[in-house]
């Protein structure tokens, strides 16, 4: 098991905000895991170390002492290839993983009013958990996809790929990828918001899918 410490957001600059996952899920054999939460953060760890298997195991650096929860005294694991579902909703399925999970539950909560959202944190990108991103897909019928990592050769781009194999007769319209810009992460923080994710551009992708 590697531990690896990765993502944007801290003004880092290009050297020390890379989200390189999709390097490593091109990789058979390989698992690869992204936490979002202090809970799955320990759960993850102990699975990725008990594995037989070489787990990738990245941890974001923005969550660093930023999110924090009750974790159980007692022993747990968090599933290595299962995904969360963190929200339910009916409207709309966003999915995706690591920092940009929080961005995604505050738009869905700010726009309840508006869209019934359902949020799927992958938590594993490989293997992915395709059974619980399809039963979403089919019953909200629109995907939004949303990682911190470039738009092109993005994990997205595989999911998006597949809904589409697997959904297109369930889907109500086109399968939407919002992710970092094709460029290198600036270290300017106003640069730097610019080019990655934030929560305005994820609420506006929301509402322009869901008027589709």
């Amino acid at each position: 098991m590697i531990r690896g410490p990765s993502g944007g957001g801290v003004h880092g600059g290009l050297y020390h905000s890379q989200n390189p996952e999709a390097w490593f899920c091109h990789v058979p054999g390989l698992k690869v895991v992204a936490p979002a939460t202090a809970y799955d953060a320990k759960g993850l760890l102990k699975s990725a170390i008990r594995d037989d298997d070489p787990v990738i195991y990245f941890e974001h650096k923005f969550l660093y002492r930023r999110i924090k929860e009750e974790i159980p005294a007692e022993e747990y694991l968090v599933p290595i290839g299962k995904a969360a579902l963190r929200k339910e909703g009916r409207d709309l399925t966003v999915i995706t993983y690591g920092a940009p999970v929080h961005a995604v539950m505050k738009a869905a909560r700010d726009m309840a009013a508006e869209v019934d959202i359902e949020v799927i944190d992958l938590r594993t990108l490989l293997p992915i958990d395709w059974a619980t991103v399809k039963g979403s897909v089919r019953k909200t019928g629109k995907v939004l996809i949303v990682h911190e990592a470039r738009l092109t050769g993005g994990i997205g781009g595989e999911v998006a790929a597949r809904i589409a194999q697997d959904c297109f007769e369930e889907l109500d319209g086109p399968v939407v990828r919002l992710a970092a810009r094709d460029v290198h992460t600036p270290f300017a923080p106003a640069m730097e918001d610019y080019v990655l994710p934030n929560q305005e551009k994820i609420t506006e992708a929301i509402r322009k899918l869901a008027a589709y």
